[in-house]
């Protein structure tokens, strides 16, 4: 059943090409490297609409109207821009869990990327209910999931997209589907470890393809992530 696994893998991975953008997600440097948009980006992504449709022209928005002249510019002046958030955003809670985080990251010292970087390498899966972010109205474990890629912890989000196919995956290879958040976090772990990639290549594997034979999903949308 491994070879199984790993032959199915093989054939997904085969069919998009991740390690570019999961190499700079681990290196804190999405959105050229701003930490403020990457909170708005996975404040933002909590809501659940579309990616590529809905959330980065709205990201985007905000950095050409607030980020690129300086306005909020730093995790600091983003714990205070909920105003600023809300002409660009209208989920309240999304709008106000953006702030929040970026209030809790600044506890971690130094600029803001290192203040990620801190809080994601001390954040355990395990107690994120507890967490500094993880507890803050609006984080679920999704969002926490993607803070910690995006601060350089090599793991996955375990979001409807991302069960759908490794799930799929995991049947077609004669194994068990997992339900749970954090046991499925766990088995796509072992599953990276059985086929040699990283966790979060095969995270982002499943945004870019189709569950059906590997077929690309997103590939118009390809060309953003050089981008973002």
């Amino acid at each position: 059943m491994r070879g199984r696994l790993k032959e199915i893998v093989d054939k997904y991975m085969s069919a998009v090409n991740v390690s570019k953008y999961c190499t700079k997600c681990l290196d804190t440097r999405r959105w050229n490297g701003s930490v403020v948009l990457m909170v708005v980006d996975a404040a933002f992504t909590s809501v659940g609409l579309n990616y590529f449709t809905a959330v980065v022209p709205k990201v985007r928005e905000f950095r050409d109207r607030y980020v690129l002249n300086g306005e909020v510019s730093t995790l600091a002046k983003l714990a205070e821009a909920e105003e600023k958030l809300l002409s660009i955003w209208r989920n309240r809670r999304s709008v106000k869990a953006a702030t929040q985080i970026a209030k809790a990251l600044l506890e971690f010292g130094g600029d803001d990327r290192a203040a990620i970087r801190n809080w994601a390498e001390k954040a355990k899966l395990e107690e994120w209910r507890s967490d500094a972010v993880g507890r803050i109205k609006g984080v679920g474990i999704n969002t926490f999931q993607y803070l910690r890629m995006m601060g350089g912890v090599d793991t996955v989000m375990p979001d409807k997209i991302v069960k759908r196919v490794i799930n799929g995956i995991l049947v077609r290879a004669g194994e068990e589907p997992v339900k749970g958040d954090i046991p499925f976090i766990r088995r796509v772990h072992e599953i990276a470890k059985l086929t040699g990639y990283r966790p979060i290549e095969l995270c982002w594997m499943t945004w870019l393809v189709e569950e059906k034979d590997g077929v690309i999903k997103a590939k118009k949308y390809i060309s953003l992530l050089d981008e973002i």
